[in-house]
């Protein structure tokens, strides 16, 4: 290759065509993946206690490895020992299968660690509807719908629980305020509430009809994005032959118990090797 020259001409771009190309760029397959992946780092508002917190730290970093993010850990004591895992992808989506891998990937590391002494189950399930809000995004996501929150430092009105329409989410990082328009206030109280999202304590998203219509249009969108072309139609003049019940199709079966939606449960056994008790 030679050496550099000047440019013979060169074309301007306007500031009308220079902001479509700055939309466009922000629209390839590179930008959408660095947006995935600002969101998967995306740190929580939130966190655990004891040995919530000591099961989170391990989990997290695990998760985070197979493209998930964690969202909460419980751990439950009554009628034998659970431990809860909520996880989601960065699109705030989980499927059985996700579940079933990240139970697998965890599964191991908490042998390794035995943080729990006793026999627990582990639990790992999606969010759910009616979600907890944990992270930034979360909150902007869930505006327009009804929440309950929780702080951990009392509110100029001395209130530390909320419950309220999320109206807007101001500023970013450790400035983040979040607007609520409560639905608990009293008469001689503000309607509308700033809380500081950095003394978070708990969020959830309240279930209610206006929050179930908001899933179902959002799962209908989904579905028709992923299309009907799964199936390979009969050949003409043919018909597909009709499936019956089966030689069990007249007999009684007993009903097996269900795990909640979205969950992959796994019974564990503890090595008893004086690790703290739940």
């Amino acid at each position: 290759m030679g050496p550099g020259r000047d440019p013979l001409f060169f074309i301007g771009v306007g500031p009308d065509k220079a902001r479509e190309d700055a939309r466009a760029l922000q629209n390839t397959p590179a930008a959408d993946a660095a947006t995935a992946s600002s969101l998967l780092d995306e740190p929580r508002l939130c966190g655990e206690r004891g040995v919530a917190a000591r099961i989170a730290h391990i989990a997290e970093p695990a998760l985070a490895q197979l493209g998930y993010r964690l969202v909460r850990v419980r751990v439950f004591a009554h009628n034998g020992a659970t431990v809860q895992i909520m996880a989601e992808r960065p699109d705030g989506t989980m499927t059985i299968e996700d579940c079933e891998a990240a139970s697998q990937a965890l599964s191991p590391e908490f042998d390794v660690e035995d943080l729990i002494a006793q026999a627990y189950r582990l639990e790992m399930s999606s969010p759910g509807i009616d979600r907890p809000l944990v992270r930034l995004s979360d909150f902007r996501r869930a505006v327009g719908h009804e929440a309950k929150i929780g702080l951990t430092q009392p509110a100029a009105s001395g209130r530390k629980r909320f419950r309220g329409k999320i109206i807007a989410v101001e500023n970013d990082g450790r400035d983040a305020m979040l607007v609520l328009e409560r639905t608990d206030a009293r008469d001689d109280e503000e309607k509308v509430a700033r809380l500081p999202l950095r003394d978070l304590d708990d969020g959830k998203l309240v279930l209610n009809d206006a929050l179930i219509r908001a899933a179902l249009r959002a799962g209908k969108t989904q579905n028709a994005g992923l299309g009907d072309g799964d199936e390979t139609p009969a050949p003409p003049g043919e018909e597909r032959p009709r499936r019956g019940p089966g030689r069990f199709g007249g007999t009684k079966r007993k009903a097996r118990a269900q795990a909640p939606a979205g969950a992959q449960p796994q019974f564990k056994r503890g090595s008893g090797r004086g690790a703290p008790r739940v």
